[in-house]
């Protein structure tokens, strides 16, 4: 029987504090934000590949990583985080207090109540998914990690899970926080979320 274990991690702490960054500010780490993900991982470093989101967050921790190690970094453009049209670079308060209203038609729904502009919730899960699947068909039998954002691996496990789009906020993914996926010929099974490597 065929495995394959897929290991992906949320970006620590950005520069420029809580806002809605999407796929449009590329805010690189704060010191804590790179304490988090060097703390999530420890002295672990058994993966045959990393791929990373091309956005700084997560591309410059992935790099550092692989030199550290000596694992092969891939840029892989479809894990870019999902994109938050007018919300983009906006604090959490100035949407949960400035546009009240529309903050709370998207937490009832965020399918059909996405900010102005905004990536279509349907494609992002598309594109995301697309990119995954070909990840583990090209790494098969081997062991990869995903650096990338919240949204990202929120689509990842919601597929894995058969979860309904209009829940994938109810994922809750933290900074730093990893998952891992375990594929065989029955399907994904998720064995960590929000976990560290360095335990």
């Amino acid at each position: 029987m065929t495995k394959t274990i897929i290991d992906l991690i949320r970006h620590g702490e950005p520069i420029g504090g809580r806002k809605y960054r999407g796929h449009n500010v590329d805010d690189p780490l704060t010191e804590k934000g790179w304490c988090q993900m060097w703390d999530a991982v420890g002295e672990y470093h058994t993966w045959d590949q990393i791929i990373t989101s091309p956005l700084k967050r997560c591309q410059e921790f992935a790099q550092a990583l692989g030199e550290r190690h000596g694992i092969n970094v891939a840029i892989e453009p479809q894990f870019k985080e999902v994109g938050f049209g007018s919300w983009e670079g906006l604090s959490h308060d100035e949407i949960k207090i400035g546009r009240a209203e529309e903050y709370q038609a998207f937490l009832k729904d965020p399918v059909n109540n996405r900010p102005q502009g905004a990536e279509v919730l349907d494609d992002f899960i598309g594109r995301v998914g697309s990119a995954y699947d070909d990840t583990i068909k090209r790494y098969q039998n081997k062991h990869c990690f995903i650096v990338a954002h919240a949204g990202v691996i929120r689509a990842v496990i919601a597929r894995t899970l058969h979860v309904a789009p209009a829940n994938l906020y109810r994922i809750k993914i933290r900074h730093g926080g990893i998952a891992r996926i375990g594929h065989t010929e029955m399907g994904g099974v998720v064995k960590m979320l929000n976990g560290k490597l360095s335990n």
